[in-house]
Parts: structure tokens; sequence; C-alpha cells
């Protein structure tokens, strides 16, 4: 079995180490020798954005991904709107930390409000929609959009997305006719090892993965 040594490229998922606070987990990050960590916005609120910046410039620590963006389903227009402007914050937050990746996690049926009468395809549409929406802004900011799919148990509350595939496809189709591609996919083996087709659609992702979260799953 191969041994790999070089950790160049691995970063830290914040939620990983879920108990830490910010300072806490770059500190940890600075001390085992890891040059990347990926930050979380509820943690990175509570840190300060300011503050957050300033830790991880005294440890030479830099950003891999901000997340999450993404909960575009909503039972109204005007909450669709919020939720497009909350992804603009979230690209403005990446640019201030340094990092070039937003990880979308999409929505549920349920995301936000009242949802009643919306079922699962109208769902993925408000997702598709809403990314396509925000590629401009993402564009302007030098920001990419990483679309991870979860596993299907979490489709009513937290992301209708649950495949791999799924995901290629919104991402292949946004990026049509573009020369630098705006929206990939993030891959987390916690969420997608059950899926039969995971290695082809893998496979199929070439070009275009963002990220990669690697877990005991």
């Amino acid at each position: 079995m191969p041994t790999f040594t070089d950790t160049s490229r691995l970063s830290l998922n914040q939620y990983t180490t879920f108990n830490w606070s910010t300072q806490e987990a770059i500190e940890s990050c600075a001390k085992a020798g890891l040059h990347w960590i990926g930050l979380w916005r509820d943690k990175v609120a509570a840190q300060g954005l300011a503050s957050t910046v300033k830790l991880l410039q005294e440890h030479k620590v830099k950003v891999s991904s901000l997340c999450r963006g993404g909960f575009f389903p909503a039972a109204t227009k005007a909450l669709q709107q919020e939720a497009i402007d909350d992804n603009k914050r979230a690209i403005d937050e990446c640019v201030v930390l340094g990092t070039d990746t937003l990880v979308l996690v999409c929505g549920g049926i349920h995301a936000h409000g009242d949802a009643v009468g919306t079922d699962i395809d109208s769902a993925r549409q408000m997702v598709y929609d809403g990314i396509a929406e925000l590629i401009p802004y993402a564009q302007q900011a030098g920001v990419k959009l990483g679309i991870e799919p979860l596993h299907p148990m979490y489709a009513a509350d937290r992301n209708v997305i649950v495949t791999l595939g799924q995901a290629n496809d919104f991402a292949i189709k946004l990026n049509s006719g573009m020369s630098q591609l705006p929206v990939g996919v993030i891959i987390d083996c916690f969420h997608v090892w059950w899926d039969p087709a995971v290695y082809q659609e893998i496979e199929r992702a070439s070009g275009h993965i963002f990220g990669f979260h690697v877990c005991d799953w």
C-alpha cells in the first residue's frame, strides 16, 4: 500500500475539530506543520472576520475553502433573494480570507420558510438557478463555487443534491462556454461512499474537483 508523505496540499476541515475555536484550530495547524485550513462561516463569525485574518497571517496558515454557501430553495421569491444575498456575503468573506473556493451545501426541500408544496425537482431547479445567478458575482471576485453533494438522508433539510453525478451535471452545464470554470464539485467520502457510480463520477469530474474531503469512510 502506498505511503504519502507530502502534506503540502493537506488542509484541516475546521469541523473535524468542532469543539476548537477558530484560534485554536489555526494555532494547532501551524503547530502540526499544516499550511492549510478549511474554515466554516459560523466559526469565523464567532472569532470575528478581522481577528481570523490576523491569526492566519500570524501563523502563516492559508484558507483552502470557506463553508458554507448554498441553501437556495425557499418558499418565496423574497426568501430566495435572501439566500442569494447571503451567498454574496459569503463570497465577500472568501475574498477577505484569501480563499478562492466557496463550498455550497445547496439546501433541502424545506431549507427556508414554509415550503409546503415544494417538490424535490423544484428545489433542485432553485439550486441550479441560484448558482447560475451567483456566477457573475463570484467570477468578478475571483471565487469558485464548489457543489458538495450530501448523502440522500440529508435531502429534506440540507441538500437536494445527493450524488456526485447530479453535482457534475450542474457543474458541466453551468460551465458551458466558460474559459475559466466557475463551478466545480467538492467530493466528501463521508457522503458519497455508498454510490455505485462514484468512481466513474470522480473521473468525470476531472478538471473541476475543487476539494476532496478524506475521512474514515
